[in-house]
């Protein structure tokens, strides 16, 4: 008989892993997501990508605005009677009720080489933290925040200047192929799950819009890692004559100079260690996002300014 899967995620990040699950013929029982959330000037309700593509595959969904304290939900948990529950950046803390409701548990893919980077935002800390390696820990779901036994972890190169995009789509990808061998471990009883050393763990906090500004007094390569580990969204950004500007893509470069300087009118721009970054692509306030070229066409900020 076919083995029941209930499947929780909510991001871009996890729509390629349930896709995976879906077409490789593994039974998805049920799906939980995030309930669709307005747009800030309430004209619009926006589903979350999980949401969409179940719609697409036509998969039976469900979006509780919380589990905590909800009978209803708990008792529909229940009657799937599922073999296994995958949990993917749902958004979430699921309570300790649910966790006994499946045969095999739950397992939960996590962005990160645990027990680094337990946490909301693995991925930005990662590349912030210049990182040389990250990679997906497939682990089972436990009541505190990714403290649970670890059964494989697979690792990428944090490399080629490397953006939270670019990264959290690799390591999707990579957790899509991994996930199927690892479910079938599971069902089959051979999957080794090892504790974590919970005495290294460090934690990756919710990423909050102001850690984006930009400080030209730190190093070149500290700036880099900000505006890598922040794009698209919240974004690095300066601010100039009261406007904001994000930056979008930049190199390092060998120009010296004070720091916050504008080097030329192609906007490099020194940093404390006398290097200095050169910015590629950025977005002015209220604006689309440029390459540079398009944008010292008809910005104010000049050679000689300071940031």
């Amino acid at each position: 008989m076919a083995k029941k899967i209930i499947f929780m995620g909510t991001p871009m990040f996890s729509v390629p892993i349930l896709k995976s699950l879906y077409q490789n013929g593994y039974p998805i029982e049920c799906v939980y997501t995030q309930p669709p959330q307005k747009s800030q000037r309430g004209q619009k309700i926006n589903k979350s990508p999980i949401q969409k593509i179940s719609e697409t595959l036509n998969l039976e969904l469900r979006c509780p605005n919380s589990l905590k304290e909800n009978k209803k939900e708990l008792e529909y948990f229940k009657s799937l009677d599922a073999d296994l529950a995958i949990v993917v950046a749902y958004g979430q803390i699921i309570p300790k009720e649910f966790l006994n409701l499946t045969k095999k548990g739950f397992i939960n893919i996590h962005a990160s080489i645990l027990p680094k980077w337990r946490g909301a935002a693995p991925i930005q800390r990662s590349i912030m933290n210049l990182d040389k390696e990250t990679g997906i820990s497939i682990m089972k779901l436990e009541e505190q925040l990714d403290t649970g036994p670890v059964c494989n972890i697979y690792k990428i190169n944090l490399e080629n200047n490397l953006n939270a995009q670019d990264v959290s789509e690799k390591l999707s990808t990579l957790a899509a192929e991994k996930i199927l061998d690892n479910i079938d471990d599971i069902y089959d009883d051979k999957a080794n799950f090892i504790e974590q050393d919970h005495s290294s763990a460090t934690y990756a906090l919710k990423i909050q819009k102001l850690e984006g500004e930009i400080n030209w007094k730190e190093e070149a390569k500290i700036i880099i890692g900000k505006i890598n580990g922040l794009y698209p969204a919240p974004g690095a950004y300066f601010m100039f004559n009261g406007e904001r500007y994000k930056i979008l893509k930049a190199d390092i470069g060998q120009a010296q100079g004070n720091p916050g300087e504008v080097l030329s009118n192609y906007l490099e721009i020194c940093c404390g260690d006398k290097k200095s970054i050169k910015i590629k692509e950025i977005q002015r306030q209220g604006k689309k996002p440029q390459n540079i070229g398009e944008f010292v066409l008809g910005t104010q900020i000049k050679k000689g300014s300071f940031l």
